[in-house]
């Protein structure tokens, strides 16, 4: 199991936390409007993923930790399906959507290979 705490020396939970900062920067030029939808609903999800990494890692058995790793991956998929929307709607410029979209998907590589080691 991992060590206490150390769920901050893991590399998914590092570049989780980058795209976290990342998505509420951008979030910050999203019209007034969105405050209590898009961008409330899309930085809930991105927290989500730091957090279900970091209390999974907290857990006694490797099982739990799993399950929290599951509900990072579904967190994620939420980030993809709202950052989609975001782009279609104008208030995400291509070019940082599709570096957010990288940080995405390599957030989700590394997530599945974690999954991986513990199953």
């Amino acid at each position: 199991m991992v060590e206490r705490h150390s769920f901050k020396k893991l590399t998914v939970w590092q570049k989780a936390y980058l795209f976290a900062l990342d998505i509420y920067k951008q979030t910050q030029d999203f019209p007034s409007s969105e405050l209590y939808g898009l961008t409330s609903q899309l930085r809930r999800a991105v927290v989500s993923i730091l957090a279900n990494i970091a209390e999974g890692s907290e857990r006694q058995h490797k099982k739990e930790f799993l399950q929290f790793l599951s509900v990072a991956r579904g967190s994620l998929a939420e980030v993809e399906t709202y950052l989609l929307l975001a782009r279609d709607l104008g208030y995400i410029p291509e070019k940082e959507f599709s570096s957010l979209e990288e940080q995405r998907k390599e957030i989700g590589r590394l997530l599945r290979g974690l999954y991986k080691s513990l199953s």
